[in-house]
């Protein structure tokens, strides 16, 4: 059965796609394996580190529960830690450490779902308190002040760009935040299955073994 680079050129039926994929190195693949793997990873730690400052610096003017916007940004960091371990592993061709990630990553991208679905439904429940907070130059919300809550200033282009521009935004950021770390689970997954299929492979390198090395690629 030939297999491609994506998906949409698989002539596979859908019952067969599972046991093809575990037969197929390069399949659903669009850089070599485990360079793709480090870049997609180096992606996610960025716009992770920097989601995460963001909802940290200036959650409280869009979401109203405290510290609902720190548990969301600390999510955020807490993604980008897992995604610079990943790297590390996938650097130093570690079977372990990318065993424990492909472990990990299924737990975070529930949390990072669960994250999104709490975020869209209280940016929506507070689009009255963020469009007031526009209406009166920035300022946060009365309970916030009463609540001793940090007030670095409302960035004036999200009242400029309004609410539904924002809360779009919002909503596409965390979607392809989840599709983005669905991809990095099943790289890693890729990574270590290939470092099985070929751990055991003979060779005429390495005093006739064929190492996993020089294949996880």
């Amino acid at each position: 059965m030939w297999c491609g680079l994506l998906l949409i050129r698989i002539p596979c039926v859908p019952v067969l796609i599972v046991p093809w994929i575990s037969r197929c190195d390069n399949c659903l693949l669009v850089l070599p394996l485990r360079a793709g793997a480090i870049a997609w990873a180096v992606v996610i730690a960025i716009y992770s580190l920097g989601g995460g400052i963001f909802l940290l610096k200036y959650g409280q003017y869009f979401f109203f529960i405290f510290p609902e916007w720190q548990i969301y940004g600390g999510i955020g960091m807490g993604i980008m830690g897992v995604a610079v371990v990943t790297i590390g592993a996938l650097s130093v061709r570690s079977y372990t450490f990318a065993r424990a990630m492909q472990f990990v990553w299924p737990f975070i991208i529930v949390a990072s779902a669960i994250r999104a679905i709490l975020m869209i439904v209280e940016l929506n429940r507070g689009k009255d308190k963020i469009q007031w907070e526009c209406d009166n130059g920035g300022d946060l919300w009365p309970a916030s002040v009463a609540a001793n809550i940090s007030d670095p200033g409302f960035p004036a282009e999200f009242c400029i760009v309004g609410f539904p521009t924002v809360n779009t935004a919002f909503i596409v950021s965390l979607l392809v935040d989840l599709g983005f770390q669905l991809y990095m689970f099943f790289l890693v997954w890729r990574f270590c299955a290939r470092l099985v299929h070929y751990s055991g492979m003979k060779g005429p390198f390495g005093n006739g073994k064929l190492g996993s090395v020089g294949v996880a690629e």
